[in-house]
């Protein structure tokens, strides 16, 4: 029998990736996870950046996929509660669309089909004076209210991948898979580091393709794929960024005549949130980008329903992320299938494990299944809390860390609890006054946070910090940004040669 490198390589670091590989460390696998971008670099940070059973699906009768996100709801909130919060929806109710019994129908199943103790029920409710219905036209008089929850979804995947590596497992970033091929009972792979250019092999006795919307295409360039192989669709989602468009925590749930909805979501305190579109994607999912018809159709959707109307001049951030569907009978998009499906296959000798489709919201229990197939052992990541989420209540924790940091900026002691939780205590302590920080970027940008996410979260680039592992880019001044572009080499320097 040849030894392998590694028990498992996990090719692709989105949510799924991150995910199983933590599964995978904690069960006490030697784990490998390469991804040629960055962690959460395509898919997995372009979401409408929520925790949710998803209400529409219902309409399609994907009973199980909501049920199953439901449950995860609340285990999400308990292993992350610094990025997951809850978050409550506001359904205005157009009586030319669905009736208001079909609704009403539909968020009791929703309350029912899975257990739930955070999260606040669903209520109906008049908007003649009350706070949710100032922003709306005077079309609407009655709404729908609900709970779901709100998450940073590339600080999901940055901590899934923390937490492997805290657990042994090997991560690799900019390191691309450029061939499988067995060797006796292992697979002996082929990797090039996308910075420098070098080849490297590294064997594995078994592999997990979870490279998102190119699960199919990775399969078939290495001639890995089967007649049994799933298809799949490839989906892009587009968001716009406009300035706040209402005060309030909650986010709306727009329908729209099409029958899709738009959601309007609290942002960053000073933005809204929209999205998303569903659009047909033939093409390299990494430079998916936002088309002017989209940009039309997220405007149309406010200004249908908002007092205050917006132009595609209001925007000041877009993004777009490609969504690998399983590929049905369905020709519209917003009809096709959110499941998953989860292949092993064993015809090659060494197993090798595809995730195709799948959500965000689901990405725990899908690790946990495919390490069931894989290897057995036993469950355990639903109760392990995630880097900088050991907080029990997370206002008695901003207050606590406001009061020991009181020398930093309340604004910024509350901006380093959501983003690194607990973890803040790394880069923070021993530290009496922001002249312990190191230099001062502008903006509250300390290079000591630069360090930390440096050398702990795998941050390579001015793109990394400011939209993944933060969404300062909506924040800093381009003084601000020049300075990090200027001091990003030489702080990468250090951390790299320690």
């Amino acid at each position: 029998m040849t030894q392998a490198d590694f028990d498992i390589c996990v090719i692709g670091g989105g949510i799924n990736g991150a995910g199983i590989a933590r599964d995978a460390a904690g069960r006490g696998m030697k784990v490998l996870l390469v991804e040629a971008q960055d962690i959460a670099g395509a898919t997995s940070s372009a979401s409408t950046k929520l925790i949710h059973g998803g209400l529409r699906y219902l309409e399609y009768y994907e009973f199980r996929l909501v049920k199953e996100a439901l449950k995860e709801r609340e285990v999400l909130m308990n292993l992350a509660p610094h990025i997951i919060r809850p978050l409550e929806f506001i359904l205005p109710h157009d009586e030319n669309l669905r009736p208001a019994w079909m609704i009403r129908a539909g968020l009791f199943l929703y309350d029912h089909l899975a257990g739930r103790k955070k999260l606040k029920p669903s209520r109906g409710m008049h908007l003649s004076g009350h706070e949710a219905g100032t922003p709306l036209q005077d079309k609407y008089w009655q709404a729908f209210s609900y709970s779901d929850c709100w998450a940073d979804d590339a600080r999901l995947v940055v901590l899934n991948a923390m937490d492997a590596a805290e657990r042994g497992a090997v991560i690799m970033t900019r390191t691309a898979c450029t061939a499988m091929e067995r060797d006796g009972n292992i697979w002996r792979l082929r990797l090039q580091d996308m910075a420098s250019g070098q080849e490297f092999t590294h064997t594995a006795a078994m592999t997990v393709n979870a490279t998102g919307p190119w699960v199919r295409g990775f399969l078939d360039a290495l001639d890995l794929s089967s007649a049994e192989t799933p298809q799949i669709r490839l989906v892009k989602g587009s968001h716009i960024v406009i300035p706040r468009l209402y005060d309030g925590d909650h986010a709306y749930i727009l329908q729209q005549p099409d029958r899709r909805i738009v959601f309007a979501i609290p942002f960053q305190e000073k933005f809204t949130l929209v999205g998303t579109t569903e659009v047909g994607f033939e093409n390299d999912p990494s430079v998916a980008a936002i088309e002017q018809q989209e940009i039309d159709y997220l405007c149309t959707a406010i200004n249908r329903s908002f007092k205050t109307q917006i132009t595609p001049e209001h925007i000041v951030w877009t993004y777009s992320g490609v969504r690998p569907l399983l590929a049905d009978e369905n020709d519209n998009a917003t009809a096709a299938t959110r499941d998953y499906q989860i292949i092993l296959d064993r015809s090659f000798g060494p197993p090798t494990l595809s995730v195709f489709g799948g959500k965000i919201t689901t990405y725990r229990k899908l690790a946990e299944q495919a390490l069931d197939e894989l290897c057995g052992g036993k469950p355990w990541t639903a109760t392990e809390v995630l880097p900088g989420g050991n907080i029990a209540d997370f206002d008695d924790f901003l207050k606590t860390q406001t009061t020991r940091y009181s020398w930093l900026p309340p604004a910024l002691v509350e901006r380093y609890t959501r983003t690194y939780g607990t973890r803040m205590d790394v880069f923070l302590d021993n530290s009496k006054s922001t002249n312990d920080l190191g230099r001062h970027l502008g903006d509250n940008l300390y290079e000591a946070e630069i360090y930390y996410l440096v050398g702990a979260e795998w941050a390579r680039t001015t793109e990394d910090i400011l939209w993944r592992r933060t969404k300062l880019g909506l924040h800093i001044s381009a003084d601000t940004k020049h300075n990090l572009d200027v001091a990003l080499p030489t702080i990468m320097r250090k951390v790299l040669a320690a």
